[in-house]
């Protein structure tokens, strides 16, 4: 445990605030062990927390490259990430699970932000797309919090444009039919065509709606899943409001930007520094940890600091 909280760097300038950091994460650590041995409480109450149950069996393994069964294509399963260390230890395992019974080749990327900025999702989908790699040829913009439990979901390869696995009629809490957040399949060649993200979108919210504009202009259809009839107990929402609280600043400009489309930034000048790169098991189940340091110009987006 110890080991796995050391891949998350802090960047804080006072030592006392890296210590609570450290046993926020301690502690973490021990109410999940506690919550899925049936010890402790169940994570973010009875209606987002886990269904009580006994700890993971270790995952399965991923297949041989020849395996006929699994199909030709590869998904890269992009998730931006900050300070969420109870989530993901829930999510890698499940997703990995999920993944392969539907026997879909993957990979987990774990897009974890660690400068001094506000959290930007664009940005950091951008950046995982960008080091993703050439073996993997359509992605899953996946939040962390949000689990599917829904087993005839669909994951494969979204060749006939964008495909909205967390749909409106199917999301636990966004039902606007613009709504292209939560779970978002596209392939490469797409997201290329889009232009990635845009940049602007520091703090929480708006850069799905913006994304939605983006694949308008781009000429393709946003398709959803069909024949599903498990309503909003399609998925499973692990956010809790009370213990996570959203960062909803909105400053001068950025009122009036968050409603803009971005017709300039995304893919071709997205800013980063990749601090390091890691490996690593998670109950059994792999996945890459990408510790990103984003970049902001003050004078484009002045939003993009806590100040």
């Amino acid at each position: 445990s110890p080991a796995l909280l050391r891949l998350f760097p802090g960047r804080l300038s006072a030592f006392p605030l890296f210590l609570l950091a450290l046993l926020l994460g301690f502690a973490s650590l021990l109410w999940l062990q506690l919550s899925c041995s049936g010890e402790g409480p169940a994570p973010g109450g009875q209606h987002r927390g886990l269904p009580r149950q006994p700890c993971p069996p270790p995952a399965p393994p991923q297949p041989p490259e020849e395996e006929p069964s699994w199909g030709p294509h590869r998904l890269a399963l992009l998730v931006p990430f900050r300070e969420r260390f109870e989530e993901l230890l829930v999510f890698v395992p499940y997703m990995h699970r999920f993944l392969s019974k539907k026997r879909i080749r993957h990979r987990i990327f774990i897009l974890n932000q660690v400068d001094h900025f506000r959290f930007n999702r664009a940005s950091l989908i951008n950046v995982g797309f960008l080091e993703s790699g050439n073996d993997t040829d359509y992605i899953a913009m996946h939040d962390v919090d949000l689990l599917p439990l829904n087993e005839h979901l669909d994951y494969s390869f979204p060749e006939a444009g964008p495909f909205h696995v967390a749909s409106p009629e199917l999301h636990p809490l966004y039902h606007y039919k613009t709504y292209v957040g939560g779970i978002l399949l596209l392939t490469k060649q797409h997201y290329e065509l889009c232009n990635g993200m845009s940049n602007r979108f520091w703090g929480w919210g708006r850069e799905d709606d913006e994304f939605y504009r983006r694949i308008k202009g781009a000429g393709l259809q946003v398709r959803r899943p069909s024949g599903i009839t498990t309503g909003y107990e399609t998925f499973q929402h692990l956010h809790d409001p009370a213990w996570r609280k959203r960062d909803q600043k909105r400053i001068a400009a950025q009122k009036q930007e968050q409603f803009k489309v971005d017709r300039e930034g995304g893919l071709n000048n997205v800013r980063y520094r990749v601090e390091s790169r890691t490996d690593l098991s998670v109950a059994g189940a792999p996945c890459t940890v990408l510790n990103i340091l984003l970049d902001c110009d003050t004078n484009e987006t002045p939003w993009c600091t806590f100040g």
